[in-house]
């Protein structure tokens, strides 16, 4: 016992000099130019070796001095995804590439569309067991809203001290699918806490992005029947067979029997990806699923979890983990629309789908903030759905109303890792909305100035 003690004090202070001092090198899979400004550890527990593991990319092109240069963090869903799926996979400045030839073959590749061109990106490994990020034992894992909120808040505090840069940045969290919790959680914690703080150790807060998410489990758990039959991928019968099923799932929501309505949610996925034969469901154009496993492949490369600054290059990559999808079952079904309301009341807050994503995309996310209870829904509701274009082609439509928070985005061309699928348009959609440009701004659009001054025809 003794002997164990005193490793996993070693282990913390180990975890330590790579919270304080870590420097990531190039190897032969990592370019120069392709490393992290900044990686390493952000330890959440003072009385063990628990730590979210981060990847943090300064803007390449800020438009402003860094010191008011905003700073996105990234959350990955699940629960349990790595966060290095959203960095190599859809929206870091470098993504994971494999020949035609030889899918073994992996290189690094920039990325146009990369979310940090204009801004700082942080990718965070949360909740703790999840990717690269440690847990000291299963038991330490968040089994709630709550306790993942309360482990963010410390590792964001944490990246923050590291520079006084990034002091007073202001800051926007983002993620998709099962981020729709984590994001309204950390959201309302951080506001929450703020009021306990003096404004010098405030975290700078100013807007939300929810991309598919996965936020009110009752109200969209009841809309893949229609979703799936108005889309012409189920019949009557089916959709009668898929809606009784959803029916079960919220039923045993509302008598709180939540680990059972996560198992009736997973037969509803089951039964609706039987009926359809979809590659899969996240995006119903796909011959074959979004290739993540190459993201696996190329972490877990021992030249590329030095350059990352893993502290263990032993550590088996996963880039969803079963533990903490397992700790967090219970989780699952439960709603944090209150949260949201509480958020879009204070701050600004970004909704947008993919609109080929089944399964937590366009119709489950509009049912759900229908019911949302704050003073600005019913000016939401009524808005007009405007075309949003980018370079001059539709790129999706957006709704808002002109004085009041929430914006929603329908992006065309791409399912549930939108910005894998739509590198430059959710580029360009990040940007526009943090900076409040042109459709996303607090001004409605009264015409479109043209700079061709010519005599009429």
């Amino acid at each position: 016992m003794a002997g164990d003690s005193a490793a996993k004090t070693c282990f913390f202070f180990f975890i330590i000099f790579l919270f304080l001092f870590h420097h990531t090198k190039s190897t032969l899979f990592f370019p120069k130019e392709a490393l992290p400004t900044k990686s390493g550890y952000l330890p959440v527990n003072p009385a063990n070796d628990s730590a979210i593991f981060y990847t943090f990319y300064e803007a390449q092109t800020p438009t402003s001095p860094l010191p008011e240069t905003p700073l996105l963090i990234w959350l990955q869903g699940g629960p349990g995804c790595s966060s290095m799926v959203g960095n190599f996979f859809e929206l870091g400045p470098w993504r994971v590439s494999s020949s035609a030839q030889n899918i073994e073959n992996l290189s690094l590749e920039p990325n146009p569309g990369s979310w940090n061109r204009l801004f700082g990106l942080l990718f965070l490994d949360n909740p703790i067991g999840t990717g690269f990020s440690v847990a000291s034992n299963p038991q330490e894992i968040p089994r709630d809203q709550i306790s993942v909120a309360k482990h963010l808040f410390i590792a964001i505090t944490k990246f923050i001290s590291l520079d006084p840069l990034f002091k007073n940045r202001p800051i926007y969290i983002t993620g998709e699918s099962y981020a729709g919790k984590y994001i309204p959680a950390i959201g309302y914690y951080i506001l929450k806490k703020n009021t306990q703080l003096a404004d010098s150790e405030r975290v700078n807060l100013r807007g939300v992005a929810i991309g598919d998410g996965f936020t009110d489990p009752e109200t969209q758990d009841a809309t893949h029947a229609d979703n799936a039959y108005y889309l012409g991928l189920i019949n009557e019968k089916q959709k009668k067979e898929l809606e009784e099923a959803q029916l079960e799932a919220i039923k045993l929501i509302k008598i709180g029997n939540w680990s059972e309505a996560t198992n009736a949610r997973s037969k509803v996925m089951n039964l609706l990806e039987n009926m359809t034969g979809l590659a899969t469901l996240y995006d119903f154009t796909k011959t074959k699923p979004y290739q993540t496993s190459l993201v696996t492949k190329f972490v877990n490369m021992k030249d590329s979890k030095r350059a990352l600054g893993v502290f263990d290059e032993s550590m088996e990559f996963e880039h969803c983990s079963g533990i903490v999808k397992a700790a967090m079952h219970e989780d699952m079904m439960k709603s944090v629309k209150y949260m949201v309301e509480f958020l879009v009341s204070k701050i600004r807050v970004l909704l947008y789908q993919g609109l080929y994503d089944v399964r937590i995309g366009v119709v489950s996310n509009e049912a759900w903030v229908k019911t949302m209870k704050w003073e600005g829904i019913e000016k939401f509701l009524m808005a007009d759905r405007k075309l949003w274009r980018v370079n001059g082609e539709l790129a999706g439509y957006l709704q808002k109303s002109w004085e009041g928070n929430l914006t929603n985005v329908v992006v065309l061309g791409g399912g549930h890792l939108l910005p894998a699928d739509q590198a430059l348009n959710s580029q360009a959609m990040i940007e526009d909305w943090v900076l409040e440009n042109g459709l996303f701004g607090r001004v409605p659009e009264i015409m479109n100035l043209s700079t061709d001054f010519s005599e009429p025809m």
